[in-house]
């Protein structure tokens, strides 16, 4: 509980009556966002606070303030804390924000007391909504065991798993069963890990794959994985056909012939699935029920008929019962008709598969955390028993005739025929093919059964019910894709309908699907295709779960314990095997379209942010890598410019942002830093409300920069704290980069105080140094200010300042501000622009590390910039300017720098004109103490009351310095008026020595009605070198 020692008058402060720190047009030029406190006179005691809290009175508004009988604000632990919002398991409460807890209880009871709403009054609303919604929700059996088994158990089982055995013997049939149950069973252990690692909503594999692996997987892999549960009701619907058909050319009633009757037969079925499907999924799975008694019927008819006493025809048709003889003679492989072992492994593979059947209803499971492991697992175990169960019970020789009378005569010799030892000679199959046995044909679990119409509809049910899961499935994944609006054109299809928000246009949409491949009724070519695409959404189910394992991110915590992720990882690559084993072709083709789909879905970048492992895993590779960089020595090759840009908030000075930019993408560390100043308890609370919106504002523009702010006493100490902390490892910056401050004369001294101690500051701490001045400035507030008002206006929204981007900011009319704001937006976008042929002007003239000049030359290596040349300008002696031109290009050509002209200055030390000369005094004469004028007593006096002004002392200390800047800009006048960009020496001023105004009229007088100047000092080590 929180022991409240005093308590403070309410800071009452609404968003409309805080002061539009983004909007004001008297900002300073930092963008200092000074934030002022008012404060309430009225104080409320705290004996009156307690007072009216009692701690049993459950009735009052207040009641939820007390926590163990004690006035606090801290709640106990709660789920409804932590839900999202829009969860339809329950309303998502907020627990009291940190400010509130750590603020005064008066505070808290004023909010209270005007009606806000309670956790008791939330949580009971929670309670009703709950009980309002009437769900259809199924347990851990109905939804997913029942449909897993119905969906493994195919017509596999029934016409082909005896081929089968025939094919590869009992021996390696029962490993081919084996070694396909053991991709299930890894896929059903990395689906059970997924699934109980957080709440599972609808949309299974695509679900369980998107928010482990993130959309681009997740996309690609739940469009094909709907597209592939579509086309599967094709496939199982023809196949149900087919054994109708079938029937009707034994009872000769044949209606057209028989590709139409199955067409005929297909359709109808697929319109009566149809209707159970859209009647709710109630409907569904009682169907699946009957669906699942018929089949386990069958299943039991069949191993009933094993222990009935053969007859004479069954036994021509090679049925004898359980022998031993039978067992041996079926035990080992007779690969016949070019088949082999992974050729029989592809034809069976797809009667192991649909373990995803329950995972695909997750959103209509009671708990399926629970429900998806227990189910999955159980029904793979059931359903391998199962098939084991019938390869083993191999009671048919391999070929017979059929024949009752080819029975052996005594005394032949048998050769090992286990058939001749039971009396029948069945070797003229050896020069002539057969109709029945094991490898001859398809219906032999008839045969055997007890009961042979009971197989028929096992086929059926098998047929049935696997349609009916995949016509459930392929809406609901479909459903849940198009939600999450990763395909915006498919979003259409997300509306559900009904009390369990029913796919109907997903249903519709798949029953097109259907019918079109059924009306096609070519799906040999197909069904490779189909089986490969379900084989890539295990694959990367098995990598999900490896990748979040090996993420090791902490909200990696699945309640499943039994999996590990490096039998993860051989399951995702035993999938992949296995798709080339099945198809080769079929896996290059799934391989193309999920390619093609990650790129399209990596292209669009849908707004999503799932948590994913790759994410996770991003961070863990970005983590490491700056680890292992702290180890490395920093070398002059491997210089780059890192800098802090001063820009505020980076939409209020754009250009500044923009030339940073040009010489840091991707090729250093750009970061975007702002300085809060005043009530620190409001600045950091305006500083943490807007730190999201700038970093988004950035990553919009597709600025690769980072934003930073602080909350500090002043701007200097802000910026101090910046550049000492800023960065991580040897990804520090090194260089500062600070717009000109166009309003110094205007400003108050403590403004230009840290301006220029600023600049000293990133001297002290070794740092380069950039100072950008455009000739409109850089603060657009003012054009921000007209567009952000024309917004207010629509959409009464205060927020909307934060959606300013580059493409509205290009579109303001001139007619809505004058002049003066359409220069300032024209200027604010020329760094955007590519520029044409010109010239960087690089006026070299201190050595200061080969800054100056790198910066320049990183510039014309862009495009925006690679039509402009360099030139230099340096000073030296006008009788050595030939020498002095060898010796620069000498030293250029060693850095391997191209330049299109040396130019020698030889003239620099000379006195300015007396027209400029008398423009500098003029400048500084508002900030001159004209001590030598008055007495020393008054002198003295005014110092103390004004020690930032110039003192003649100073200036005539540094007049020589002061002639030699004024004598510059004649000479860039001269030289460089015409340049795209001038690069130029930044001076630097003694500290305590120099006066703030004498070096800012210096940094004025230099730069003065130039094109846009940098001035640049690097700090003095080397960021060039030709040694290789």
């Amino acid at each position: 509980a929180v022991a409240l020692a005093a308590t403070v008058s309410p800071l009452k402060m609404s968003m409309n009556n805080s002061p539009n720190v983004f909007l004001d047009t008297n900002a300073n030029r930092f963008q200092v966002n000074i934030i002022n406190e008012s404060r309430d006179n009225n104080e409320a005691s705290q004996e009156d606070v307690e007072a009216s809290l009692h701690p049993y009175d459950t009735h009052n508004k207040m009641y939820y303030l007390q926590t163990f009988g004690h006035n606090t604000m801290d709640p106990v632990p709660k789920i409804d804390y932590y839900r999202n919002t829009g969860s339809v398991s329950g309303n998502k409460l907020n627990r009291p924000s940190l400010l509130e807890i750590h603020e005064q209880l008066a505070k808290v009871m004023e909010r209270v007391a005007n009606g806000e709403s309670t956790a008791g009054d939330e949580t009971t609303a929670s309670k009703e909504e709950e009980n309002k919604t009437g769900l259809v929700k199924f347990g851990w059996v109905k939804g997913v065991l029942v449909r897993c088994m119905l969906n493994i158990w195919g017509v596999m089982l029934f016409i082909r798993l005896s081929w089968i055995v025939g094919q590869a013997g009992i021996g390696l049939g029962v490993i081919i069963i084996l070694l396909a149950t053991m991709v299930t069973s890894i896929t059903g252990l990395s689906t059970s890990a997924i699934a109980t690692n957080g709440f599972v909503r609808g949309g299974g594999a695509y679900y369980l794959i998107s928010r482990s692996l993130g959309p681009e997987f997740g996309g690609s892999i739940g469009l094909i994985f709907a597209f592939a549960n579509a086309v599967a009701v094709a496939m199982y619907v023809v196949g149900f056909a087919e054994t109708v058909v079938e029937l009707l050319k034994e009872s000769d009633t044949i209606m057209v012939d028989e590709s139409n009757d199955i067409r005929i037969i297909g359709t109808i079925t697929v319109v009566c699935l149809l209707g159970i499907s859209v009647a709710g999924m109630e409907w569904e799975a009682k169907a699946q029920v009957i669906l699942l008694v018929v089949l386990l019927i069958a299943i039991a008819n069949f191993f009933i008929g094993t222990v009935i006493p053969t007859n004479n025809e069954k036994k021509a048709r090679g049925f004898f019962n359980y022998q031993a003889s039978i067992f041996a003679e079926n035990f080992g492989p007779d690969f016949r008709g070019g088949e082999g072992f992974f050729s029989v492994f592809a034809i069976f593979f797809p009667a192991a598969t649909g373990i995803l059947a329950g995972a695909n209803i997750s959103g209509d499971l009671k708990d399926p955390q629970g429900a998806i492991p227990k189910g999955t697992m159980l029904a793979i175990l059931i359903t391998t028993v199962a098939y084991i169960g019938v390869a083993i019970s191999s009671c048919v020789v391999r070929d017979a005739t059929g024949n009752i009378n080819d029975t052996a005569v005594s005394g032949m010799s048998c050769n090992g025929s286990s058939a001749c030892n039971l009396g029948y000679d069945f070797s003229r199959c050896r020069n002539q093919p057969c109709d029945y046995g094991l490898m001859n044909n398809f219906q032999v679990m008839s045969m055997v059964s007890g009961f042979g119409p009971l197989i028929t509809a096992g086929i059926f049910s098998a047929t049935l019910s696997s349609a009916l899961a995949s016509l459930v499935s392929a809406p609901k994944v479909f459903q849940a894709l198009c939600k999450d609006n990763v395909y915006k054109g498919l979003h259409f299809f997300a509306k559900g309908y009904g009390k369990n928000n029913e796919p109907i246009r997903g249903y519709v949409l798949t029953f097109v699907i259907a019918m079109a491949f059924i009306l096609i009724a070519e799906l040999n070519t197909i069904a490779p295709i189909i089986s490969n695409f379900f084989l890539a959404s295990y694959a990367l189910i098995n990598f999900s779960c490896f990748h979040a394992s090996y993420a090791k991110s902490p909200g990696w915590r699945p309640a499943f314990r039994y999996y590990n992720m490096w039998v993860s990882l051989f399951g995702a690559l035993l999938c992949c095997g296995v798709m080339f084993v099945i198809n080769w072709w079929a896996a290059l083709i799934t391989y193309a379209i999920e390619l093609f789909l990650y790129i399209y879905v990596t292209y669009k970048k849908p707004e999503v942010n799932w948590g994913s492992s790759t994410q996770a895993l991003y961070y863990i590779n970005a983590l490491d890598s700056a680890l292992a960089l702290t180890a490395v020595e920093d070398h002059v090759k491997n210089f780059r410019p890192q800098c802090i840009v001063l820009t505020g908030a980076p939409m209020i000075r754009p250009a500044l942002l923009d030339i940073t930019h040009t010489f840091t993408k991707n090729n250093g560390l750009c970061i975007c830093c702002e300085v809060y100043t005043g009530p620190r308890k409001l600045c950091v609370k305006e500083m943490n409300s807007g730190m999201a919106k700038k970093q988004a504002w950035l990553t919009k523009n597709k600025r690769k920069a980072f934003y930073a702010a602080v909350a500090a006493d002043s701007f200097r100490d802000g910026v101090k704290s910046l550049l000492q902390a800023s960065g991580l490892g040897r990804m520090k910056p090194n260089t500062l980069v600070i717009g000109f401050k166009k309003d110094w004369r205007n400003a108050a001294a403590s403004q230009v105080e840290n301006y220029v101690g600023v600049i000293h500051d990133a001297f002290d701490f070794e740092l380069g140094m950039i100072i950008v001045r455009i000739s409109q400035g850089f603060d657009i507030t003012q054009v921000l200010q007209v567009q952000a008002t024309r917004c207010l206006t629509r959409q009464k929204s205060f927020h909307i300042f934060f959606l300013i981007s580059e493409s509205t900011i290009n579109t303001i009319q001139s007619m809505h501000m004058g002049e003066f704001n359409q220069k300032l937006l024209e200027a604010s976008t020329q760094f955007k622009k590519k520029q044409g042929k010109g010239t960087i002007d690089i006026w070299w003239l201190f050595d200061d590390g080969g800054l100056t000049i790198l910066i320049p030359y990183i510039l014309t290596i862009r495009k925006k910039w690679k039509n402009c040349k360099l030139r230099i300008f340096t000073g030296g002696k006008a009788n050595r300017i030939e020498e002095e031109k060898l010796v620069m290009a000498s030293l250029l050509s060693k850095f391997r720098i191209k330049f299109a002209d040396i130019n020698i200055i030889c003239d620099i030390n000379m006195k300015p004109n007396k027209e400029s000369w008398k423009f500098f005094e003029e400048m500084i004469e508002p900030y001159r103490l004209h001590e030598s004028c008055k007495d020393i007593t008054t002198a003295e006096k005014l110092k103390q009351e004004t020690p930032w002004k110039i003192t003649d002392a100073e200036l005539e200390a540094f007049k020589e310095k002061s002639y030699r800047q004024v004598r510059l800009n004649e000479l860039l006048q001269e030289h460089s008026r015409a340049a795209n960009l001038i690069v130029l020496s930044l001076p630097v001023a003694r500290k305590g020595v120099v006066s703030d105004y004498l070096y800012m009229a210096w940094l004025e007088i230099l730069s003065k009605n130039l094109p846009p100047t940098l001035m640049v000092r690097g700090n003095h080590k080397n960021v060039l070198t030709f040694y290789s």
